[in-house]
């Protein structure tokens, strides 16, 4: 936000500036106006009441003469507003202009950005100082008013009466918590798209979020009988008892008047300050959603500006400006067979970046893959295309059913439920029932991966948690190689699901998997993973594979701890010799 107040105001010796202290000028005189208002009021009451003729008309005529400079304020802080804003606007789009178009720089929706949302940023900057400046200024001014006509202890009991009304309107206010759930759980499911497709969670998913739904509708129907209440209580509150109140305080201070007229005029002048100073309160209060609104449009425009800031510095390189002849083709995916093959199959990223031009492998069951490789090689690519998620741009790839395929990433997907949902998923308790597997049977499988403690640390199978804040990055992973053991697939992916457990740990699960019979597809850095594959793809930085077999790749190992060895020989040798 302070970024876009350095755009938007330049500077202190700018146009800007001079119309924003304009503005606040103004704003003060309207303040004054209103005093002096309140008080002619006063007056002119007071006259009517002592039928005093002649002075009534002389109010009349003053409150007239009044109102030609009151209009003219509200028509400038109108026009001043107006022209903020458009000068916001101007300093604004030039400034992203300058950026957007001082090479070829591309950027999602950025005619919707500098066209719309720089206008309604620029609109909302300058309603908000007005709305905000004004109420801020005539709350602190007609308090002061009233504290010298009614006296601070009249002013403090009305203050508590409203504190009081309002923290019991707070307390009464009805729940609105069921429509925040049900954003998180539709949120959580876009952050977590991808697992849940490799997991074939859809049909869990939309369970839940049904589930979360039909708590809302029950939810809301029960707020909007409680609204009919609350809304009355409400009213009753702010219309009926904080006027009530403060017109006893108006009141209370004139019992010793000496004048009718004189009772009558300062009640009349009181009480306007006091609903101008209520309805300032209230202004104050409301402003907030045009704060929230403003926050929205400025998150936006600051986004955009960051962008065009990196590009202009070369943070961001466009590797693609059109898309290669290979993503107008189109391979296909064999689904009857038991083996896990790529034949000359491109991968090929969803926004047309080439990653390998031909990978070819085979895997048969029991025959372990290990993937190695930099980051950003392609390593997990490949399995995203095995995974359905990614489309085949050429070439074939057979394979098993995807139920025959299980996924394990790096962060496992944790859903919404009871810790036993976090063993079975995708499967409910139905499911788990008619597989003929029981709660005994899945502390086993805890067991295995040293987990068994946690049924009862969390409080057991059926307590629900927040689990991805509840759990440790260990023990999601062994939850999740866990999951794996429950289904037993005939292969799983592996994309560096032991990052975060011991050695020990995970020679436990690799070795587990394979006594079941799963074949392993893994990815990972780790060489202490080696001794569990059979093949042992390497992707080098310039996206070149190479298959070697285990026994060669440990033979290379060997090889250079043995010219090592040498070496070290020779140093030795010659430090003795000195």
């Amino acid at each position: 936000m302070k970024r876009l107040v350095a755009i938007v105001i330049p500077g202190l010796a700018t146009r800007e500036f001079a119309m924003l202290m304009t503005h606040s000028c103004l704003l003060v005189f309207r303040t004054f106006l209103s005093v002096v208002v309140a008080a002619l009021d006063g007056q002119i009451v007071s006259s009517l009441v002592r039928l005093n003729g002649r002075e009534f008309l002389m109010g009349i005529v003053r409150w007239m003469a009044i109102a030609v400079p009151a209009t003219l304020t509200n028509s400038l802080l109108n026009y001043l507003q107006t022209m903020l804003a458009i000068r916001f606007r101007q300093n604004l789009t030039e400034h992203v202009h300058a950026k957007y178009l001082s090479r070829n720089t591309y950027y999602a929706n950025a005619d919707q950005l500098i066209a719309v949302d720089i206008m309604k940023f620029s609109n909302s900057l300058a309603e908000l100082y007005s709305n905000l400046a004004k109420p801020t200024l005539d709350a602190f001014v007609y308090n002061i008013q009233l504290a010298k006509s009614l006296g601070l202890e009249s002013l403090f009991g009305i203050m508590v009466v409203i504190q009081l009304s309002m923290g019991m309107l707070r307390y009464l206010t009805p729940p609105f918590g069921r429509l925040g759930e049900f954003y998180f759980t539709h949120s959580r499911l876009i952050e977590h798209a991808e697992e849940v497709a490799l997991y074939r969670g859809h049909d869990a998913e939309k369970q839940t979020i049904n589930r979360r739904y039909l708590r809302l509708v029950r939810h809301i129907n029960q707020i909007f009988r409680l609204n009919v209440f609350y809304g009355m209580l409400e009213d009753f509150i702010v219309k009926y008892f904080w006027g009530a109140a403060g017109l006893v305080a108006c009141a209370a201070p004139k019992a010793v008047a000496t004048s009718v007229g004189s009772v009558a005029k300062d009640f009349v002048t009181n009480r306007r300050l006091l609903l101008s100073g209520s309805d300032a309160l209230g202004r104050m209060m409301y402003s907030y959603k045009e704060i929230v609104e403003m926050a929205g449009y400025a998150e936006r425009v600051t986004d955009l500006l960051t962008v065009l800031d990196d590009v202009s510095e070369g943070k961001y390189v466009k590797t693609r400006v059109g898309k290669p002849d290979v993503v107008n083709q189109r391979g296909q995916q064999v689904e009857s067979t038991d083996d896990v093959e790529f034949i000359d199959v491109p991968i090929v990223s969803p926004n047309g970046d080439v990653l390998v031009r031909r990978l070819n492998f085979h895997v048969t069951p029991g025959r372990h893959l290990l993937i190695v490789g930099p980051n950003g090689c392609g390593k997990s690519s490949m399995f995203r295309i095995l995974g359905g998620l990614w489309p085949v741009y050429g070439g074939t790839v057979r394979k098993p059913s995807m139920s025959q395929i299980f996924y394990i990433p790096q962060r496992p997907y944790l859903p919404i439920g009871t810790l036993r949902d976090q063993i079975i998923y995708p499967d409910c308790a139905a499911d788990m029932e008619q597989k003929g597997v029981s709660d005994a049977d899945l502390l086993s499988i805890l067991n295995v991966v040293q987990l068994g403690h946690i049924v009862e640390r969390e409080g057991g199978w059926d307590s629900v948690k927040v689990w991805r804040d509840a759990l440790s990055g260990g023990d999601k992973q062994r939850i999740a190689m866990a999951r794996l053991f429950y289904h037993r697939p005939r292969y799983a992916i592996m994309d560096e699901c032991t990052s975060a457990v011991s050695m020990d740990i995970e020679k436990i699960m690799y070795t587990h998997a394979t006594s079941l019979g799963i074949t392993l597809l893994t990815v990972s850095h780790r060489q202490s993973l080696w001794q569990y594959h059979n093949y042992i793809p390497a992707l080098d930085p310039q996206r070149r594979i190479e298959l070697l077999e285990e026994k060669q790749q440990i033979e290379q190992e060997l090889a250079s701890i043995q010219d090592l060895e040498t070496r070290l020989h020779d140093l030795e040798m010659q430090v003795a010799a000195y």
